[in-house]
Order: structure tokens, then sequence, then C-alpha cells
């Protein structure tokens, strides 16, 4: 089993447990240390206390862990980023009513604000210039969807 497995298999319960996903572990080994990278997500975007909480828990189960060997290592306990793709439906939970951008298999992309999802698909709702588009998209069919940053959102009532 891989190292980068071995530290997942370890910290995941603990880290479900006390209410977040864990995202991906990674590994970089820069000369004779190791960097060791959690991704840690919410139900809601993870604030400095939260994130604090997930890596000193993270951080007494790695430095107990027997397979981590006498190799030092520096830990890193971050949120993933506004450019992470949607892959889980409590990705699509979190960024309810958020504007996304999807790129489709054939290429094609849209972007719109996510109003509702299933198991099966997401409605998008495209506003061009007073013009409401609805555009209802088979996850199937997605390549790859991102949230898309507002620096300045309009309300529902302004859209």
């Amino acid at each position: 089993m891989s190292l980068t497995q071995s530290i997942s298999d370890l910290i995941s319960p603990a880290v479900t447990e006390a209410g977040f996903f864990l995202e991906e572990v990674q590994i970089a080994t820069p000369g004779s240390h190791r960097i060791i990278t959690c991704v840690v997500d919410g139900p809601t975007p993870l604030n400095l206390d939260q994130v604090t909480v997930a890596s000193r828990l993270i951080s007494e189960l790695l430095d107990t862990a027997e397979f981590m060997g006498e190799t030092p290592f520096t830990l890193e306990v971050t949120s993933p980023g506004v450019d992470r793709p949607l892959t889980q439906p409590r990705h699509w939970t979190k960024n309810l009513t958020r504007l996304i951008k999807v790129t489709l298999n054939d290429g094609a992309t849209i972007t719109g604000r996510l109003t509702e999802f299933n198991e099966s698909d997401a409605t998008l709702v495209e506003n061009i210039k007073g013009r409401i588009k609805e555009h209802m998209v088979a996850f199937a069919d997605i390549k790859r969807a991102v949230v898309e940053i507002e620096f300045n959102r309009k309300d529902a009532s302004d859209e």
C-alpha cells in the first residue's frame, strides 16, 4: 500500500467524525523530508478555526503512525480552491445558487446559476442581458464543472 493511501486510510475516519471530508492527500519529497498536504472540505466553506481543528487532528494521528517512519515531515492542511472541479454530490449541494461553468464532453460550455440538481442532472439558469434560459445538463455529459467567482453577486431580484 502506498504512503498516500496509508495516510488517507488512517485520517479519513477521524476527519469524517469531526464533520469534514477528506478530499485528497498529496505528498512531495523535496530533499530529505516530506511535505504532506491534506485537502479537507466541509458542508460549508471552512474558516480558519475549522482548518486548525482538522490540522491538529491529522497531526496527532500522523505523529503516532508507525508507517511514517523517521523521515521528518511538514503537514499542510488546506481547503479546496475555488477552481476545484465539482465531482461529488456534496460539491453540488454546497454550491447551490452559485454560478457554475460547465464544460461538456463535446467541448461546449454553459455558465449559469445552479438552481437544482438530482442524481442524474443539474439545472443551470443563464441570464444574458435579461434573457433567461434554463439548461438541464446530464452529469454524464459533463467533462468539467467549476464555480465561477462572482465579485459583485446580484441577488435573485436583480437577475
